[in-house]
């Protein structure tokens, strides 16, 4: 899926954002919020939300990168809460051949802000 903004270079600012709706057991969508992308990996994700996601609940994920946004479905593994906040470990379920494309491009450049940022912090 791509949309009409064609950016040809990433948003640092915007690489930790991203929103879910929560898919309810008979298969509606649910609640829509937005988190912060704590850490990812090609299986999934931590995610950092104002508020507590249940355990097993799937979420229904959008990811963008440069000009392209993908939609995967993820289910929640594991949660705690810290600060205030609530960081729950997500697991992908479903991603098409297209989304794993889209992801891995998003997976690179979160890693590289997180090496950029550290190099700066030091």
């Amino acid at each position: 899926m791509s949309h009409g903004e064609k950016r040809k270079f990433i948003r640092w600012d915007a690489i930790h954002l991203l929103d879910y709706t929560i898919i309810e057991s008979d298969g509606t969508k649910g609640r829509y919020s937005m988190g912060r992308t704590l850490d990812v990996s090609l299986n999934g994700l931590k995610l950092e939300t104002s508020y507590e996601i249940p355990l097993e609940a799937e979420l229904e994920i959008t990811v963008g990168i440069e000009e392209d946004l993908v939609d995967l479905v993820g289910r929640v593994t594991h949660s705690s809460r810290k600060g205030g906040r609530y960081i729950s470990g997500i697991e992908f379920v479903k991603m098409s051949a297209e989304g794993r494309r889209v992801f891995r491009l998003y997976t690179d450049a979160f890693k590289k802000y997180q090496e950029e940022t550290e190099a700066v912090e030091d």
